[in-house]
């Protein structure tokens, strides 16, 4: 009984002693995403290589540097916020009509430009080559606009922030 009496005071000790602090809970990193400041190149003419139910192929110079690839993207972005695509030679009304989205496909020169639509040897080898992408319209925001310029390692930049509000 004595021993009893003895290990209450001891338990009680032990009870009372400060929990080990617990370490704060890591933050969690958020990766920033760094848009390139829009080009101040002119964009290269375009022409309209081929068109389906969502779908332009736009070819530009076969020259064209990646700033002259992100101006066209730029153009196109500026183009539809001021409703003129009819001023690029682009149809107007096929592109209001959009149900859900339209995909713009931008090439360098018309040699790769009929990959998408070509059966049998693809004419630059079986892979993607667009130089740059823009999407316009979603299945929920007819207004959603996403462009990526698009490198030859295959890896893409995208242009801006899709899901920020429009500027003026």
């Amino acid at each position: 009984m004595r021993l009893t009496f003895a290990l209450i005071p001891l338990a009680f000790l032990a009870g009372c002693t400060k929990p080990a602090p617990t370490p704060a809970p890591a933050q969690e990193a958020t990766e920033t995403y760094h848009y390139p400041p829009r080009p101040t190149v002119p964009a290269p003419p375009i022409k309209l290589f081929h068109q389906d139910e969502d779908t332009l192929t736009l070819t530009t110079i076969p020259n064209a540097t990646d700033d002259q690839v992100a101006a066209i993207l730029w153009q196109l972005h500026d183009t539809f916020r001021a409703h003129t695509f009819a001023a690029l030679h682009l149809p107007q009304t096929f592109i209001d009509a959009r149900h859900p989205k339209i995909w713009f496909h931008i090439y360098r020169g018309p040699k790769c430009a009929n990959e998408k639509f070509t059966h049998g040897k693809y004419p630059c080898g079986a892979k993607y080559n667009g130089a740059g992408d823009y999407t316009l319209g979603s299945l929920n925001n007819p207004n959603y606009e996403e462009a990526a310029l698009r490198h030859a390692d295959g890896s893409e930049t995208a242009l801006w922030n899709p899901e920020a509000p429009p500027k003026p």
